[in-house]
């Protein structure tokens, strides 16, 4: 199959140098691409397969042991140095989103465990990836736990298993690369963090540039074979620039000045740990190599910092991944030790970027002229804009004084109630939402079969065992298996017959079985459970009596909150949002939980309350998405004071649909935002009908040790 040439790939520069570098430093832990659906990102990853220097292996070895240096521990060694060896090209390994386990890490060879008896070990994907690229399409959709094995292989080096008697460490020295949609969901910080390097891909927005990459891609669909032929010499050319910078690498110089600088740039821009430091340190070598300079000056440094900080520095709850690059350069400005390399002699043939155009000269490179001293206080990230809850709320406009001699109204009243005129305009405001806390823990009732996640128990491909079973997708149950075969061993076939020793022939032979003979029938595979990830719909009741400043605040707060929740515990969410006569889904399910925190903290407040309206849309789409993934069990959130007062016969219409809600099947939580001296009970009420969880506003946050206490009794 021919792939798109990598030299042809236009406008991902960015992209193109961060997998240069992980390339030529494998150290450096992978690259997570972020960006929106058709920015090639597929394409670039499987073409830079095509241009990675061709490797000598040992001739029969599954784990491709470079005959210059065989893998010592090596399963299917020891490898003599007369070994007979064979050039191929690297591997290119695409893990799939449904894979397993086992077949990522390998697993014991079933074929030679029950026919021969032999306990031996089938390598995985890692095993393939050896020396290659392991690539991890939509890598935020892979359960945590698999992402977790591959980050530890990438960083490590190699693969361990432990698992149904098989021990065998392998090496695993690969260049692991991840691609994702920022819309379909999120990696938590901690599996963020594991990657070296992150690049965010947009598309272009320059007309000329758009034209030449239509242009390219329809030549290339019509003749693959000639378009790559064209850029046969500019391949061949990146193929030999890659190659001689990873010979190059081990040379290059990171002297006392370059570790300093970063230090001072991680520092100053307060990220966690200091896997910053190191990744960033094994970026700027491998850029140094790359640009053939002998030592690592202040152009690596930069360019090394914004690959390897962006999804590190510490941020707010729903903030995107950024860096600001005018801090850095502060950062990087010039102190009182001298650039150790201020006149480098790299290759003139070399560019520092791959795909780059010539640097423009009166451009502000932090290299060409001095740059300001950062001010010693200055430890974190004042120039990004604010744009996750907690900034909104911290430059929310203050409501006006009050100047008249007018006194004010009490604290239970709202500050903007329904109108009791209904053809009278309704008043409409927004509330900002404060910063979010810990949520208690809201869970689905009974045990699903969903996909693996952290909120409700289900039956899973990964958790605690709790039995066996005949039939299922689960890995097989070796004990099990073998009791179930053990009672009939006796009347199947294969057996020898043993003279007695020491007795005559003619007396009466002993029969035993050869070996265990195991039938399709007496196979058992693991059940296991864990948690899984549910469809969490959130409803808020936007209407007028919601609409007390303090109070709706809090509501966006307590429900930002569970957003927050909802992205750790890997669901996916919606809102459903309903004022005036109307409900809204204002966001279809989604694993973006960015894109729901945006919706709401533009919620306006204010107009009557369509209760009944607002559970029959969120009734409707709860089904659809049931129709779309039967497996995923959903879990209605419904913020309200219980009131329903918009329409002919507002109150028993919201009584009839809560009535039969528990038809739906759907777990419900009412969370009571009524509030004030004298309480109605209504939201209450409404949730005995719906057969729902009743929860008080204030009751949303977590009580710690509750929850510690009642995760150890589940353990």
């Amino acid at each position: 199959m021919t792939h798109y040439p990598f030299a042809a790939i236009v406008g991902a520069d960015d992209l193109a140098l961060a997998l240069i570098l992980t390339t030529v430093s494998p150290d450096v832990g992978g690259v997570l691409v972020r960006g929106e659906k058709g920015t090639a990102k597929s394409t670039m990853v499987r073409a830079l397969a095509d241009i990675l220097p061709t490797q000598a292996v040992v001739e029969g070895c599954r784990f491709a042991c470079d005959p210059a240096a065989p893998d010592p521990a090596c399963p299917d060694g020891p490898h003599p140095a007369t070994a007979p060896s064979a050039m191929r090209p690297a591997r290119l390994v695409e893990l799939p989103v449904g894979a397993t386990e086992d077949r990522v890490t390998g697993s014991l060879d079933l074929g030679k465990a029950l026919g021969a008896g032999e306990t031996a070990f089938e390598p995985g994907l890692l095993a393939a990836a050896h020396r290659g690229l392991l690539y991890v399409d939509e890598v935020n959709l892979l359960h945590d736990h698999l992402v977790d094995l591959l980050l530890d292989a990438a960083a490590m080096g190699r693969n361990t298993v432990e698992r149904d008697g098989v021990s065998v460490t392998h090496a695993a020295r690969l260049v692991l690369v991840g691609t994702m949609n920022p819309e379909e969901g999120e990696l938590r910080p901690q599996l963020l963090d594991r990657f070296g390097l992150t690049v965010e891909v947009v598309a272009s927005r320059d007309p000329a540039q758009r034209v030449e990459v239509v242009r390219r891609r329809l030549a290339f669909d019509a003749d693959p074979q000639g378009f790559s032929d064209a850029y046969a010499a500019e391949q061949a050319a990146v193929r030999a620039r890659l190659s001689a910078a990873q010979a190059r690498l081990a040379s290059v110089d990171l002297s006392d000045w370059a570790l300093a600088k970063i230090a001072t740039v991680c520092a100053g821009f307060d990220v966690d740990g200091m896997r910053a430091d190191i990744v960033t340190a094994r970026a700027a070598r491998a850029h140094a190599a790359w640009a053939g300079r002998p030592s690592v000056t202040r152009a690596d440094i930069r360019v090394a910092a914004r690959l390897a900080l962006p999804h590190r520095r510490r941020r707010k709850p729903f903030d995107a991944p950024g860096l600001d690059e005018d801090l850095l350069d502060r950062l990087l400005g010039d102190d009182d030790l001298p650039d150790p390399d201020t006149d480098p002699t790299p290759d003139p043939d070399i560019d520092p970027d791959p795909q780059s155009p010539p640097p423009d000269p009166g451009s502000d490179d932090p290299d060409d002229e001095p740059l300001d001293e950062p001010e010693p206080t200055e430890t974190t990230d004042t120039h990004t804009p604010p744009t996750g809850p907690d900034d909104a709320s911290d430059h929310a406009p203050e409501p006006p004084a009050d100047t008249t001699s007018e006194p004010h109204p009490p604290a239970d009243v709202p500050a903007d109630p329904e109108p009791t005129d209904p053809h009278a305009p309704a008043p409409v405001g927004v509330a900002a939402a404060a910063q979010p806390y810990r949520v208690r823990a809201l869970t689905v009732r009974g045990v699903g079969a969903g996909a693996a996640g952290k909120r409700s128990r289900a039956i899973t491909s990964w958790g605690r065992t709790i039995g066996a079973t005949r039939t299922g997708p689960g890995r097989l149950h070796l004990p099990a298996t073998l009791s179930a075969a053990a009672p009939h061993q006796r009347e199947r076939g294969r057996t020898v017959d043993e003279g007695a020793p020491g007795r005559d022939q003619h007396e009466p032979t002993v029969r035993r079985p050869a070996r265990v003979v195991i039938t399709k029938d007496d196979l058992r595979h693991t059940v296991t459970q864990g948690r899984e990830a549910n469809l969490v719909l959130v409803a808020v009741d936007a209407s007028g009596s919601m609409g007390a400043r303090q109070r709706m605040r809090e509501v966006k707060t307590a429900v930002l909150s569970l957003l927050a929740d909802a992205y750790q515990r890997r669901d996916r969410v919606g809102v459903v949002t309903f004022r005036g006569h109307e409900a809204t889904l204002a966001l279809p399910p989604t694993h973006s939980v960015e894109a729901a925190a945006a919706c709401l903290t533009d919620l306006p407040h204010g107009g009557r309350t369509p209760l009944a309206e607002g559970l029959l849309t969120a009734a409707r789409t709860l089904e659809l998405e049931h129709l779309r993934d039967p497996r995923r069990r959903a879990l209605l959130v419904l913020v309200t004071d219980g009131r329903a007062t918009s329409g002919a016969d507002a109150v028993e219409r919201a009584r009839w649909v809560a009535d039969r809600w528990p038809g739906t099947g759907v777990h419900a939580v009412v969370i009571d935002c009524e509030s004030g001296r004298f309480r109605l009970g209504l939201a209450a009420e409404l949730a005995a009908r719906m057969g729902a969880e009743h929860l008080p506003l204030g009751a949303v946050a977590a009580d710690q040790l509750a929850d510690i206490i009642r995760d150890r009794r589940a353990a």
